[in-house]
């Protein structure tokens, strides 16, 4: 056996949780502060999920007072303590990063599966960084 192989079946987790592309998930993240540490919780919707082995790894995407904030999380790392599903979503796609130009409740309605009352417009409307917008207005 390869002695790289000997090496990454060491770090690499017993139980692996499993979560799908589109799920709402709450990762709870080990911070140290100094001397201290704490537990610090992530929630949000898992847009993307990354490689295999050591080196896999999931996007998790949450809308706070209107800013859109991803991070991406290594599956095997000691820092991460455990990733709980709050909801369970329904996609059609292996990666969802169209969510990114959208509100979150375009996010919600279209990984529930449900149709929304009103149409969903998107926050920047006229401009995303240098060129005009050009994404959905959203689901009819």
């Amino acid at each position: 056996m390869d002695a790289l192989k000997i090496i990454s079946e060491g770090s690499i987790k017993a139980e692996k949780p499993q979560f799908n592309v589109g799920d709402t998930v709450r990762v709870d993240v080990r911070i140290k502060e100094g001397e201290r540490e704490r537990i610090q919780a992530f929630e949000g919707t898992v847009i993307a999920k990354k490689h295999g082995g050591v080196a896999e790894t999931f996007t998790v995407r949450r809308v706070a007072y209107g800013v859109g904030i991803e991070r991406v999380f290594p599956i095997n790392s000691p820092f991460v303590e455990k990733v709980t599903v709050v909801r369970k979503g329904k996609v059609r796609r292996a990666k969802l990063f169209y969510l990114r130009g959208c509100c979150p409740f375009f996010l919600y309605y279209r990984v529930r599966g449900v149709k929304p009352k009103a149409r969903c417009i998107p926050y920047e409307r006229t401009e995303i960084g240098n060129r005009p917008w050009t994404g959905r207005t959203g689901m009819v």
